[in-house]
């Protein structure tokens, strides 16, 4: 039985962070992505892509920014307990097919070493995900540089 599932997740850029995108820490001056946790929205909407082809709910469920459990929490290892949780039900990962939307930093250099990180986590060969930049032509908050947003396709199996 295959489950497909979608996710999305959006970050504020701001002064101060780290940018970290699919467990790989980009260099982009001061500017990194706000949130609880390390605020990957690139590992968070594949995260929230399987949760969903499970019919588990989202990230905000499993790892909510009320809990200082998760403050600061590495994104790589939440998405290895989402594949525990996936596990845990009958489930395995089958492939990923995500998109980054961000004007800036170019992140083309870094896409391999993301698709590496994913695969590891969730335990698959990294030929079954696939990690894709685009920008909005500076259209919207992510042309106008204020965050970054992911899409995440997720196709699971029981």
């Amino acid at each position: 039985m295959f489950r497909i599932g979608h996710g999305y997740d959006v970050h504020k850029l701001v002064n101060g962070r780290k940018l970290i995108l699919g467990g790989v820490l980009i260099p982009n001056g001061n500017l990194g992505l706000l949130g609880h946790s390390d605020a990957d929205v690139l590992l968070h909407a594949i995260s929230d892509s399987l949760l969903g082809a499970a019919a588990l709910g989202d990230i905000g469920k499993h790892f909510p920014d009320s809990d200082d459990r998760y403050k600061n929490a590495d994104s790589l290892e939440l998405l290895k307990k989402v594949n525990l949780l996936l596990k845990n039900e009958g489930y395995s990962v089958v492939n990923i097919d995500a998109t980054v939307l961000a004007q800036e930093p170019k992140i083309a250099p870094y896409i391999l070493n993301m698709r590496e990180n994913i695969a590891n986590a969730l335990e698959i060969p990294v030929g079954f995900v696939s990690v894709k930049a685009t920008t909005e032509e500076g259209l919207g908050f992510t042309g106008q540089k204020e965050g970054i947003a992911a899409h995440s396709v997720a196709l699971i199996e029981k």
